[in-house]
């Protein structure tokens, strides 16, 4: 009986430090996001124009580096590498944003559809990679750094700024062998966070 219960409030104080840690990685950098309130839809748009991966300043860098060890060891399997990387965007990294988000915003009834009329915009950049590995017997997450600037969808008005940091992604059990799961994982938390700190925020 000792043990569930030492179990039990083992796992409330291990659950309560990480939503504070999640919490914590929220900033409002400027504007209100009370606009949302009363919104069904949000517009979303994603950014990936300039940010950093691991110790490289640029994607390129980072792209020309990896594809080029890759070619080096089997011939074109660093272009079919690089060629995923750039898809994983769109069939990874923003349905899994949208997924978590839209999950986090049921009660509020705030939907984020890309392509819709809404009067709002999510333009969500991504500003720093760190793509993580997992060897099998090693292993580390992914972390990014996001910056969520929330616009008027017809004159693109920033109304309010978001930042998220060292959001970590990486699958329970550790088969995330792909940096693109583990990439998709942190867009997953990152749309949860956000989710989170909004549904606190509107009324």
């Amino acid at each position: 009986m000792k043990k569930n219960t030492f179990a039990a409030i083992f796992t409330v104080l291990f659950f309560a430090v990480q939503t504070g840690f999640a919490q914590r990685g929220v900033d409002l950098r400027s504007g209100d996001v009370s606009v949302l309130s009363g919104e069904k839809t949000v517009n979303v748009q994603y950014d990936y124009s300039e940010f950093g991966v691991g110790k490289f300043a640029t994607e390129k860098e980072y792209l020309d580096k990896k594809s080029a060890e890759y070619n080096a060891k089997e011939p074109g399997k660093g272009d079919e590498w690089k060629k995923t990387w750039v898809a994983d965007r769109k069939n990874k990294y923003e349905p899994k944003f949208e997924e978590l988000f839209n999950k986090g915003m049921e009660g509020k009834g705030l939907k984020a559809e890309p392509g819709t009329g809404a009067k709002y915009t999510f333009i969500v950049r991504t500003t720093y990679v760190e793509p993580g590995f997992n060897v099998g017997v090693m292993r580390k997450n992914a972390y990014l750094n996001y910056k969520i600037d929330i616009v008027e969808s017809a004159g693109k008005k920033t109304v309010a700024e978001i930042i998220l940091s060292n959001v970590a992604g990486g699958q329970f059990g550790g088969f995330d062998y792909d940096s693109g799961t583990r990439i998709a994982e942190s867009y997953a938390k990152a749309g949860k966070i956000l989710a989170a700190f909004l549904e606190k925020q509107l009324k």
